[in-house]
């Protein structure tokens, strides 16, 4: 008799556990009215102003630039996902060598932020796919993975989110997710546990099937590291 693995335990029957209350993330309708650099300059006003009711002093070499930085990087890099404009583009090919079984990336780097305190996460990502006649570009999975995750996030949206998104540029329903982070609201703040991490994960069409879940689940546990 199999024994089950330690991720098919982790992960069994998690597709059904795991739902966000929003697949999209919550936007108002004028959320793109402003141009990038407008606000960069209202972000760094409302940043300068956060500092001086800390106490800092913004005259100091070492701070006085901060306000800027920080607005930039919100806007162009942590919260860059957020413009439909910065989506990448996934061109498909036909599958002419008519590969049939899944492919999977593994261990895609994740770096995003909890929107209920604009902390960290970081993580790996898991994303398999079958082919239904079209492959897309490996680089484009981590590229996909990377623009959802530049948003304010829930993990449980980003995970559908990935999903959603290769469906519709695979048009297939056979995508699965799953991602293992850290959430520093709960690392660094709070409880302080630095040890665990969260685990959630999205399974659509012929994965939703226990065996071929279970063989996904046992590449991830493929010792890969070279």
């Amino acid at each position: 008799m199999k024994m089950k693995s330690t991720l098919e335990e982790q992960f069994e029957g998690m597709e059904n556990e795991h739902v966000s209350s929003a697949e999209d993330t919550p936007l108002r309708d004028d959320a793109f009215v402003l141009t990038d650099d407008e606000k960069i300059e209202r972000i760094r006003g409302n940043i300068r102003e956060v500092m001086l009711t800390l106490g800092l002093d913004l005259d100091d070499d070492s701070l006085k630039g901060t306000p800027t930085r920080v607005a930039k990087m919100f806007v162009k890099e942590v919260f860059g996902g957020l413009h439909p404009d910065r989506k990448p583009k996934s061109s498909t090919f036909e599958n002419k060598y008519k590969y049939g079984e899944m492919l999977v990336e593994k261990n895609i780097t994740l770096y995003s932020t909890c929107e209920h305190h604009l902390l960290p996460i970081v993580g790996k990502a898991h994303v398999a796919y079958i082919s239904n006649g079209s492959v897309v570009g490996l680089s484009k999975m981590n590229r996909i993975v990377d623009y959802f995750a530049k948003r304010p996030q829930v993990q449980e949206r980003l995970n559908i989110q990935i999903v959603r998104e290769l469906q519709k540029v695979l048009g297939t329903e056979d995508v699965a997710c799953v991602i293992d982070a850290k959430h520093l609201c709960v690392n660094s703040r709070g409880i302080r546990d630095t040890e665990s991490s969260t685990v959630t994960a999205e399974y659509g069409g012929k994965f939703k099937e226990e065996a071929l879940r279970r063989e996904f689940l046992d590449y991830i546990n493929l010792d890969t590291h070279f």
